[in-house]
């Protein structure tokens, strides 16, 4: 009824008419938005957009000159940027641009807001450069209107700053949050809420450069103070809950985020309800915490809630409601349902060409995403040509140095790497290693030790065991230095070591090292974790190898008991149950029972070739963008903003 009233009002209303008409139903619909971003209305500018596009389509039909009205395009830009539809926000924000530099002149702060405002949309569509120059417009016209220590001035640099970071420039990102920081101390003080936003987005940064004992102790004091101020209850608190249990996550210390990540959601549902966006990204930030201890069962309901959550709340095309499908997509990929997880990521790939272009980071990252797939399943031409295209297009989009074209490199090298082609995946390793040194400034940046780490795995495939046993002693102890002696990355570079000891036949060596990697991981994160189980069948496998076949097959039996239990369909855990039947086997009378288990492992695991027992880790881009952390970045549309990465 409502489209056959429409059609009517169009075909029989006289043009003088329906063009009064026009302009008061556009008035309407502007009256009826409120530029609030501290409320959840997410639902209702999502039903809205259709009849703004629909409005502004009816203009053109009738050919009408449209009068320009700076309160109705800043809340239909409003309405656009909640719906994450960036390049119809875009438009309006050009125009309303254009006439507030004719109206109030360039220096005037309304159109410098509207600068800011703009950058911010450029940066959603991962249009760096182009942010970045803008910021630096305005943050020039703001220091010489309003002095450098103006809250407007500042709140400028921190858009910068935000931009710096995205583009991977984490030292100039540093020192800028850091002067914001320092300058909003002196001027509102310590506990004032911006300062403690500033805080935070420095936390941010530290936890970029792999320097979590800093971002841990800021995120702390940004917690503490925010509950003196606030209460414990209240959204700014709970954002900096969520934001220090990231940074526990990025520590290892997954126990610790767990009890923080389920404080926030519960008190997040309890104050805000069960579907507000902020509930539902700590609901995300939980789930990742939950695949870090391998409960991908867990993980995947509590993400398919979210997700069918955001469909219904934001729609299916959301950047909000894609990351939540591209996260679920990863946890059917590590529980080995690799058909419905490449079903999700290209469905994820093709909404993101449509809404954000072929060439956005984000669209790049879903690429990558399924190209992991793609490997998985033995594809290896079909994952080969998606990670190369993603590579050359982050070379061309982001530059050869960025972070995110460095990891684009070395999922192709892993690739290679499983094709046996060991002298292609050495060239891109030693390139990443290289670049990352150059990058970082540093040899002990996380990022750094992994493309090490994988380079040794490299060195070790080619037989080249000293190499990969010097490059992996140097990973382990930088590792040690930096994260801990029972970190999982730590961890992991203590088995990749053991992995080498008993390729050289150093059965010994290797067995210390395994039974110390299997206890810590026993403690760390139980016996049912998939990486203690992986430990323990490594180091049934050394005790094969020293003819002591009981020992070997108690812990093997020990793994696939577990696995069994937590009903684990992960390839790797097939693979360890594979190694019973190799143990079995050696045994004298035992061959019936390696038949059977061979035959078991081949039916599971159908299209997953076997990747032996290297507890490796290979740079793999898990799709964790804008909202999976809760993060305050104080911006022109002065409230916090969800970002991460």
């Amino acid at each position: 009824m409502h489209q056959l009233v429409n059609a009517w009002s169009r075909s029989c209303i006289p043009k003088a008419e329906v063009t009064d008409h026009y302009y008061k139903a556009r008035a309407l619909v502007s009256c009826s938005i409120t530029l609030d971003r501290n409320t959840d209305n997410y639902e209702f500018c999502q039903s809205l957009a259709p009849h703004i596009r629909s409005n502004f389509l009816h203009g053109l039909e009738l050919k009408l000159k449209s009068k320009y009205y700076d309160d109705e395009y800043a809340r239909f830009a409003f309405v656009f940027n909640r719906t994450g539809s960036w390049d119809e926000e875009e438009q309006l924000l050009h125009v309303a641009l254009h006439q507030r530099k004719i109206k109030l002149g360039l220096d005037h702060i309304d159109t410098l807001s509207n600068m800011g405002n703009l950058a911010s949309t450029y940066r959603n569509q991962g249009r760096w450069d182009e942010a970045e120059k803008l910021q630096m417009d305005v943050i020039n016209a703001f220091k010489t209107k309003l002095g450098s220590d103006h809250p407007d001035t500042l709140s400028s640099i921190s858009n910068l700053a935000l931009t710096y970071r995205k583009q991977g420039r984490w030292d100039e990102a540093q020192n800028l949050g850091m002067d914001v920081m320092n300058a909003k101390k002196t001027k509102l003080g310590s506990d004032h809420p911006d300062t403690l936003v500033s805080m935070s987005n420095l936390a941010l940064t530290y936890r970029s450069q792999g320097r979590w004992d800093e971002a841990e102790k800021l995120g702390m004091d940004v917690m503490n103070a925010f509950k003196t101020k606030f209460g414990s209850d209240h959204p700014d608190t709970l954002t900096s809950m969520s934001n220090l249990a990231t940074t526990y996550r990025s520590q290892g210390r997954w126990d610790e985020a767990e009890k923080l990540g389920m404080d926030v959601m519960n008190a997040f549902k309890t104050k805000l309800g069960s579907d507000h966006p902020s509930t539902l990204t700590s609901m995300s930030n939980l789930a990742l915490i939950y695949m870090n201890q391998g409960r991908w069962d867990t993980a995947g309901k509590l993400q398919l809630d979210m997700m069918n959550a955001r469909k219904m709340k934001l729609g299916s095309d959301h950047p909000d409601t894609l990351i939540s499908m591209s996260n679920l997509a990863s946890t059917y990929r590590n529980q080995g349902r690799w058909d419905e997880a490449e079903r999700l990521q290209m469905d994820v790939m093709n909404a993101r060409k449509t809404k954000l272009g072929s060439d956005h980071p984000s669209t790049l990252t879903s690429m990558a995403n399924l190209g992991f797939t793609y490997r998985d399943q033995g594809r290896w031409d079909e994952a080969e040509k998606l990670q190369m295209d993603v590579m050359n297009a982050r070379k061309i989009k982001l530059g050869s140095d960025h972070p995110d074209t460095l990891s684009s490199m070395s999922n192709l090298a892993s690739t290679y790497w499983n094709q046996g082609r060991w002298d292609e995946a050495e060239k891109l390793q030693m390139d990443v290693t290289n670049a990352f040194k150059t990058k970082v400034g540093e040899s002990d940046h996380p990022d750094t030790l992994t493309s090490m780490a994988n380079l040794a795995s490299t060195y070790s495939n080619q037989g080249r065991w000293d190499e990969a046993e010097k490059l992996q002693l140097d990973v382990m102890n930088a590792r040690k230095m930096k994260l801990g002696s029972d970190h999982p990355d730590t961890l992991t570079s203590m088995a990749n070591l053991a992995s080498t000891y008993s390729n050289q036949g150093r059965w010994d060596e290797a067995e210390r090292l395994q039974i110390d990697v299997m206890n810590a991981r026993k403690m760390k994160i139980g016996s049912g974790h998939p990486d203690t189980l992986t430990s323990m069948a490594n180091l049934a496998s050394t005790y094969g190898n020293q003819g002591r076949w009981d020992e070997a097959e108690k812990l093997q039996v020990d793994v696939m008991n577990f696995a069994s239990k937590a009903k684990y369909n992960n390839p790797d855990i097939l693979t360890n149950i594979c190694s019973l039947e190799a143990t079995s086997g050696g045994k004298e009378g035992k061959l019936d029972e390696a038949e059977k288990l061979e035959l078991e492992v081949i039916n599971s695991k159908k299209v997953k070739p076997e990747s032996g027992h290297l507890d490796a880790t290979l740079t793999c881009i898990i799709d964790q963008p804008s909202n999976q952390v809760l993060q305050t970045v104080q911006q022109d549309h002065n409230q916090p903003e969800n970002m991460v990465n």
